[in-house]
C-alpha cells in the first residue's frame, strides 16, 4: 500500500522512499551475483592448483573452462508454461513453509550445500529487505537450529563443526544488512589500526625468536615456549605489546557494544533462538555458558572472520601488512576468548591476555543477553502470508540449474520431506515427475518464476482477513485519514500551513486541476461526511479528531524521510562495496582465463614430455598453434607503477626515482621478465624471471607481496597488469 501511495504522491519523502527501495532491490540481486562469483572463484583456487603443477588433463581444463563462460540467452530450452507453473506452485510451497526446506538443508552433504545455500538465501528468500521473505527465512532457520539442538550428543560441540547448518548461518551473515552492519562498526576502526603498517605486537616468544633470529641473553633456538616466556628479556619486549592489544580490543569491543542497536534483526533473532533453545534443552546450563554458545555465533560466525580478512568483507583497500594482519588475527582471538570464555588457552602465550577476558566477562555478558532482547514478528508474518495470498505479482528470479537441483535433492529425500502421499510436497513432486539433468553453463539462463498457490483461495480484499479484529468503521476511518495525508503531501501549500484545515484540503483538491487530485478530493469528502453520519467526527470542531492524527501523520513522515535518507546513504556505501567486490571477483576470473590460454599455447611445446599438460584438440584433430613472437617490452616510470598502487613500498631515494623506469616483456607464453633500468645506463640494474603460475601460487597463498629488492610490488595488481599489457596475445 506504502508503494502504491509514494507513487501517487511524488513529494521529497516519496521519492526518497522509491530511491530507498530501489536501492535495497539492487543489492539483493548484486549480493546473489557475488555469491555465486565467490564460488566460482574458490572453485578454480583448488583447480589452478593442479594447474600450477601441469598436471591437468585436458577434460579438467574443460571443466575448468565452463566456470568461466557466460550465458548466451540464445542457447538451450525453457520448460514448457505447464512445466513453469508446476515449478511457481513448487516454489510457492517451498518458500511459504519453510520446515521443507529446513529438513533438506540438514539432510544434504557439505559438498551440496552451497549450491542449495544459493537457493535458498539468495533466490526463495533472496529480497533481503522485505519483511514477509525475512521472517520466513528466519522461520526455518528456528526449525533448523530446533532439530541440531534435539540431536546434540553434547553441549560443547553445538553450532561448532563445520557443518552444512554452521554454513548456513555464515552465510547469512553475509547478505546486505550483515554486511551493512560490518561496514559501519567496524572499517574505521580497522582501517586506522592497518596504517601503522610497522606496528609489530607479536607475543608469542617463539614468533619473537623467529623475528629477530635470536632470543635475547643468547637463548638456543628452539627452547621450548615456557622456557622462552619465562626470559625477563622477552618479558620486557611482550609487555608493553600486551598493553597495547588490551588497548586495541578494549577499543574493538567498545565499538561493538555501543553499536548493538544497529546489529540486523535477523541476527538478533539467531541470538534469541540460540538462547532459547538452549534454556529448554540445557536447563541446567549457566549463563556464562548461554552466553557462550550466543557468542560463538556472533562473534565467531560473523565478527571475527571480518576482522582477520577484512579485505574478503571489503572493509579495506587492500590486504593488511604482515604486522597489522597479525595484530588482527590476535584482536579476533582475544575477543574469541572472551565470547567462548575457555577455562584454557590453546596457546600458552594467550594466557597472558587473561586480564582483558576477566575484566570484561561481566560486559559481554550483558552484551549478549542485551542481543536477544528482540521482539518476535509472527503477529505480523500472518499478515504478511494474507498479503502474499492476495498478490498477483509473487516471483522470484531463479536460474534453470538452481530449479533442477531443487528438484533433484527434495527427489532424493523425499521419504524423510513427505513420508505421506497425500502431502502437498508429495502431490507436486508427483505431478513434476523426474528432475531434469543439469544444463551447461552457457544454457543456464535466469528466469521470472511467478509465484503461486494451488491450495488457498486468493484474498480478493485484505479486509476480509482482518474483519475478526478491525471494524468496518475503523477501516473507512483508516482510508480516509490515508487519503488525506497523500493530498496534503501532494499540494505542497497545504503541508507548510498549521493547523492543517481538512474542509479547505478536500475541497482544494477536489476543484484542481490535477484529476487524480480531484477524484480523491471528491472521495475523501464524501467518507467524511460518512464518518459524521455515524458520529465518529465532527464537522463542527473542523474535524478536530482526524486533524490531529493527520497533523501528528505527517510530523512522522517529516522525520521517516530524514531516516530514509540516512538509511538510502549507508546503503549506497554498502552497493559500492559489493559493487567493488563484485569487480574484484571478475578480475580474480580474467585472471584464471588469461592463465588458461597460456596453459593451451605452452600445451604443443609440452607434447610428449612427462609433466606436459596434453595438446590441444579442435574437433577431434590437434591444433597447431605457431610460434609467437616476444612481446615487449613495454615501459613504465616508478612513478606510473606507484600511483597505480602497483609498488607497495621502494627503497630508491626520491631524487633518483623519475630516472627508474621498468620494461616489462614476454619471451614465451606464461613467462614474464622485469627488468629494472636506470636512465642512460644500458644494463638493466636488476631483471626478474617471474611466471604466471607462481603468482598465481602467490595470490593463492594469500602473500601479496613481491620483492623485487629494490622495490615491492602488490601481486594482485602486478596479475592485473600483465593481464592487460598482453590481453591481445590469442590462443
Amino acid at each position: 500500500m506504502a508503494a502504491e501511495q509514494d507513487v501517487e504522491v511524488g513529494d521529497d519523502l516519496a521519492r526518497a522512499q522509491k530511491r530507498l527501495r530501489d536501492l535495497k532491490a539492487k543489492i539483493s540481486v548484486q549480493s546473489k551475483k557475488n555469491f555465486v562469483l565467490d564460488r566460482d572463484v574458490r572453485y578454480l583456487d583448488s583447480r589452478i592448483a593442479l594447474l600450477i603443477q601441469n598436471r591437468m588433463a585436458l577434460d579438467e581444463q574443460h571443466q575448468v573452462e565452463q566456470h568461466l563462460e557466460d550465458v548466451d540467452p540464445s542457447e538451450g530450452t525453457y520448460p514448457d508454461d505447464r512445466k513453469l507453473q508446476q515449478y511457481g506452485n513448487l516454489f510457492f510451497l517451498l518458500q511459504s513453509e519453510p520446515r521443507h526446506i529446513a529438513t533438506l538443508c540438514r539432510l544434504v552433504s557439505l559438498t551440496e550445500i552451497d549450491t542449495l545455500l544459493q537457493t535458498v538465501m539468495f533466490t526463495l528468500y533472496g529480497n533481503q529487505y522485505e519483511s514477509r521473505e525475512e521472517h520466513l527465512l528466519l522461520t526455518m532457520f528456528q526449525s533448523v537450529l530446533s532439530a541440531q539442538f534435539e540431536t546434540a550428543t553434547e553441549f560443547g560441540s553445538l553450532l561448532r563443526a563445520n557443518t552444512p547448518v554452521s554454513r548456513m548461518m555464515t552465510t547469512y551473515t553475509r547478505r546486505g544488512p550483515g554486511q551493512s552492519y560490518l561496514k559501519s562498526v567496524l572499517a574505521e576502526r580497522i582501517n586506522s589500526l592497518i596504517e601503522h603498517k610497522d606496528l609489530n605486537l607479536e607475543i608469542n616468544p617463539l614468533k619473537i625468536e623467529e623475528e629477530t633470529g635470536s632470543l635475547p641473553l643468547n637463548l638456543p633456538r628452539g627452547v621450548p615456549p615456557e622456557e622462552a616466556a619465562a626470559n625477563p628479556d622477552v618479558q620486557a619486549i611482550i609487555a608493553p605489546r600486551l598493553a597495547m592489544l588490551m588497548e586495541i580490543a578494549n577499543s574493538f569491543l567498545a565499538t561493538i557494544i555501543d553499536n548493538m542497536e544497529i546489529v540486523p534483526y535477523g541476527i538478533r533473532w539467531i541470538c534469541k533462538q540460540i538462547r532459547s533453545l538452549t534454556r529448554r534443552k540445557y536447563p541446567e546450563a549457566t549463563d556464562y555458558a548461554i552466553c557462550s554458545l550466543i557468542g560463538g555465533f556472533f562473534f565467531l560466525r560473523f565478527i571475527n572472520p571480518a576482522i582477520v580478512t577484512p579485505q574478503a568483507y571489503m572493509l579495506v583497500q587492500d590486504a593488511p601488512a604482515k604486522h597489522p594482519r597479525r595484530t588482527l588475527t590476535l584482536i579476533a582471538k582475544m575477543l574469541q576468548n572472551l565470547a567462548n570464555k575457555p577455562s584454557y588457552a590453546k596457546e600458552l602465550y594467550m594466557i597472558t591476555l587473561n586480564p582483558f577476558v576477566e575484566n570484561n566477562k561481566a560486559r559481554i555478558n550483558q552484551f549478549l543477553n542485551n542481543l536477544c532482547e528482540v521482539g518476535d514478528f509472527y503477529d505480523t508474518l500472518e499478515m504478511d502470508q494474507y498479503m502474499a495470498l492476495s498478490k498477483k505479482d509473487l516471483q522470484i528470479n531463479i536460474t534453470l540449474n538452481e530449479l533442477f537441483n531443487t528438484h533433484s535433492l527434495l527427489l532424493q529425500h523425499i521419504e524423510v520431506l513427505s513420508p505421506n502421499d497425500k502431502h502437498h510436497l508429495r502431490i507436486l513432486l508427483d505431478e513434476l515427475g523426474p528432475s531434469p539433468p543439469q544444463v551447461p553453463r552457457k544454457e543456464n539462463r535466469a528466469i521470472e518464476l511467478p509465484l503461486y498457490s494451488r491450495w488457498e483461495i486468493p484474498i480478493q480484499d485484505i479486509s476480509t482477513a482482518l474483519m475478526d479484529s478491525v471494524t468496518q468503521n475503523d477501516l473507512l476511518y483508516m482510508e480516509t485519514k490515508s487519503i488525506l495525508v497523500q493530498l496534503v503531501r501532494s499540494m505542497p501549500a497545504s503541508a507548510e500551513t498549521r493547523p492543517i484545515n481538512i474542509d479547505t484540503t478536500a475541497e482544494r483538491a477536489a476543484t484542481s486541476k490535477d484529476a487524480t487530485l480531484v477524484r480523491k478530493g471528491i472521495k475523501v469528502k464524501d467518507m467524511l461526511k460518512e464518518l459524521e453520519d455515524l458520529k465518529i467526527v465532527e464537522r463542527s470542531d473542523g474535524y478536530k479528531l482526524m486533524q490531529d492524527e493527520v497533523e501528528a501523520e505527517l510530523t512522522h513522515l517529516g522525520s521517516l524521510r530524514e531516516k530514509v535518507l540516512q538509511e538510502s546513504k549507508s546503503l549506497e556505501a554498502v552497493y559500492k562495496t559489493i559493487g567493488d567486490h563484485n569487480n574484484y571477483l571478475r578480475g580474480q576470473l580474467e585472471q584464471y582465463k588469461a592463465y588458461l590460454q597460456n596453459v593451451r599455447l605452452t600445451a604443443t611445446k609440452d607434447k610428449g614430455s612427462s609433466t606436459g599438460v596434453g595438446v590441444v584438440t579442435v574437433g577431434g584433430k590437434e591444433k597447431k598453434v605457431p610460434k609467437t613472437a616476444v612481446l615487449g617490452p613495454y615501459r613504465f616510470t616508478h612513478a606510473q607503477l606507484e600511483k597505480e598502487g602497483i609498488i607497495v613500498e621502494s627503497n630508491v631515494p626520491e631524487n633518483r626515482r623519475p630516472n627508474i623506469y621498468f620494461n616489462i616483456t614476454s619471451p614465451t607464453p606464461g613467462t614474464f621478465i622485469i627488468a629494472l633500468h636506470f636512465k642512460g645506463r644500458e644494463k638493466a640494474i636488476l631483471e626478474m624471471d617471474l611466471k604466471i603460475d607462481d603468482l598465481l601460487e602467490k595470490q593463492k597463498d594469500n602473500k601479496h607481496l613481491l620483492d623485487l629488492e629494490y622495490v615491492q610490488l602488490n601481486v594482485p595488481k602486478v596479475l592485473g597488469l600483465l593481464n592487460k599489457v598482453f590481453a591481445k596475445r590469442k590462443a
